[in-house]
């Protein structure tokens, strides 16, 4: 399932609309309400390609911020246990952009904001450190000099069934049928998108991520069938 999950998020979240929910969502920064989605965009990591090691299940955005370029950085975690060096891991994806980044645009002075976010859907609290110095054995001792890194971590089974259904939206209804599985308050919700939501590529992809979950074991074959013959009166 670990591979279905990597490839079904990465093709969810590669759709802006998903992302968009996502980040205007569940990222609570000041910040946020200064993001340009008009031409936000995946970028092609070739020209990052000799430090940064890419894994299955990353995206990097790029967005305007305030008129300039920013990158949001989006690792989508699935495994089965708590990775305690997720700091240093997603540490050193943004340092190997950035060198590539720095070789590639050879005439900039100043290096774009990247902002990492750990997407985490395990069963398992979430328990690793989100700072970068909270793994070192006694940071203290480095003061000042010690390196200073953190992470978003948006994890699913943290949000009450309450939170998600005042959300309602796409990413929120995804969260729901992962961590809090319902099947008649995933058909209303399924309902409110289908019928609300413009981005029909958008719904499409999340009635297909359904799909795949009950090709394997992983959702009821009736409850698919539900949200499928829903859909289809809502495209009618």
């Amino acid at each position: 399932m670990r591979s279905i999950h990597d490839s079904g998020y990465k093709k969810l979240f590669s759709n802006v609309t998903i992302f968009r929910e996502l980040i205007e969502t569940f990222v609570h920064e000041t910040w946020v309400k200064d993001l340009d989605f008009t031409d936000c965009e995946t970028i092609d990591k070739s020209f990052i390609a000799d430090h940064y090691k890419e894994t299955e299940s990353d995206l990097i955005y790029k967005v305007k911020f305030r008129g300039h370029d920013a990158y949001l950085f989006v690792l989508l975690e699935f495994q089965s246990s708590v990775d305690r060096f997720m700091a240093l891991r997603v540490l050193s994806y943004v340092t190997g952009f950035y060198m590539d980044y720095a070789q590639a645009e050879q005439n900039v002075r100043t290096l774009p904001p990247v902002f990492p976010i750990v997407l985490y859907n395990g069963d398992r609290r979430w328990t690793a450190p989100v700072t970068f110095s909270a793994l070192l054995e006694d940071a203290a001792i480095l003061g000042k000099y010690a390196p200073r890194f953190q992470y978003l971590k948006v994890a699913e089974q943290e949000y009450s069934k309450e939170e998600l259904l005042a959300i309602r939206n796409i990413v929120s209804t995804l969260f729901l049928a992962e961590t809090h599985y319902d099947r008649d308050l995933l058909v209303q919700e399924c309902v409110n998108i289908f019928q609300h939501e413009d981005d029909r590529q958008a719904v499409s992809l999340l009635l297909n991520w359904f799909r795949q979950l009950m090709e394997h074991g992983r959702f009821r074959a009736g409850d698919y069938d539900d949200l499928e013959q829903v859909y289809q009166e809502s495209e009618e």
